[in-house]
């Protein structure tokens, strides 16, 4: 794919990306805190895909199977569209964004009534071969 078609494709990869080779994916409205999903997408930041596959996959958080799931679209997305092979690929961004929040009641003692917070994520993973993350440490960003 070249640079031109790549920025026809979307805005979204061309901020994650911007024209460096590599792909994304995204899991959106899932149902877990940003809190409890951002200490297992911490844990595989910066590792080979390979690696953080093996590490989401024995992780006991709840949170590592969706987090499993985003990263092995990353793949798959970086395989069929760019053409990259899956060997030398690194997680090069990661990150959790909160989403929406549904509010509940709970009843209370005495007619009263406390709200419970069910907050949502927004997870991205962004995946990219091991010597184009290595320049972009050299260059600084």
């Amino acid at each position: 794919m070249t640079t031109t078609d790549r920025r026809r494709v979307s805005a979204r990869r061309e901020s994650l990306l911007g024209d460096q080779p590599g792909a994304f994916a995204s899991a959106r409205f899932v149902r877990i805190t940003p809190m409890k999903a951002r200490r297992v997408v911490d844990m595989v930041r910066g590792l080979p895909v390979d690696e953080a596959a093996t590490i989401l996959e024995f992780t006991p958080q709840a949170a590592a199977k969706t987090v499993g799931k985003v990263l092995a679209s990353a793949v798959a997305n970086a395989e069929t569209t760019e053409g990259l092979s899956t060997a030398d690929l690194v997680v090069s961004i990661a990150h959790v964004d909160e989403g929406p929040t549904m509010k509940r009641w709970r009843p209370r003692a005495q007619g009263r009534a406390t709200r419970i917070n069910k907050r949502t994520s927004h997870i991205t993973i962004a995946v990219q071969p091991a010597d184009v993350v290595a320049q972009s440490k050299k260059a600084g960003k």
